[in-house]
Parts: C-alpha cells; structure tokens; sequence
C-alpha cells in the first residue's frame, strides 16, 4: 500500500460537482493499494497516518500528530500511486490491485483510522475526482508498507 500524506488547512473531494468529502486542518491522503497487500498493510499504514509527528508544537517544532491537533483525514484512493514508468512514457498501472481486492482494503484503512480516534471523509471509489487541497507548509510524505522508499 503506498500514501502520499499532505497536510492540508482545507482539502474537498468533489465527484460530478457534488463535494463528497471535506476537510480542515489535518491531512489529505492519496492512497493506493497495490497486487498482494493485506490487513498487514493496511494497519502499518493507518498507524503511520494516525502516529506521523508533523504538527508543529509550541515551540515550533513538527511533533505533533493529526490526533493531537484534532485534525481529521481526507483519504482518495488512486490507483495511479502503483503505476510503474520506469519504462517507455506511458506507466504500467499492472502493480495495482484489481477493485474486488483493492475496495475492502481501502475501507479497511478508512475504518482503521476512524478507529485510532480520527474524522475521515472520502472520494468515491473508480470515480474521476476532482481533488481540491491548500497544502500546509508544504508538507508532504510518502509511505509504502513494502518499504520501498
């Protein structure tokens, strides 16, 4: 499973002109899930989310989590983050996990972080989105549960 995670101040999610997801402080996590991954996956990535110290403190120092500044999770899932262009111009999106797989472990990631105590709004599965964010900082930071980077 690879996330891109962006603090935002504001991020929406917006499906054939209707917002279907919104929110304030917090993140914005692009999430795709790829051939093979598991719960295993699933739950390294939530309590990366959940845990990630990049909220700054009072002293102005990044170590704060989305939980302690009450902020919640914007996730979208994208199928393109396991697309592979190291050859040629057009990637091979053939790493990425086919819906019947990929649609339980997105809602398992959803529902781990609504678990971990954290308000989630969300995309539509297979929809064209269109995806608004102020990114925060900028900050962002990538995850893969395989460890590949």
């Amino acid at each position: 499973m690879r996330c891109v995670v962006q603090r935002v101040s504001h991020a929406s999610v917006t499906v054939e002109g209707k917002v279907t997801g919104e929110v304030e402080r917090g993140f914005l996590v692009l999430v795709g899930v790829q051939d093979g991954d598991t719960e295993a996956d699933v739950r390294y990535c939530a309590e990366k989310v959940s845990g990630l110290r990049v909220f700054e403190d009072e002293n102005g120092k990044m170590n704060l989590s989305v939980r302690d500044v009450g902020g919640a999770v914007l996730a979208v899932s994208q199928f393109t983050l396991c697309g592979d262009a190291r050859h040629g111009r057009r990637p091979s999106f053939s790493a990425a996990a086919r819906p019947e797989t990929a649609v339980p472990l997105y809602e398992a990631f959803c529902g781990a972080l609504r678990a971990a105590g954290l308000r989630v709004e969300t995309g539509v599965f297979q929809a064209h989105m269109d995806v608004m964010l102020v990114n925060d900082g900028p900050v962002t930071i990538l995850l893969d549960s395989r460890k590949t980077f």
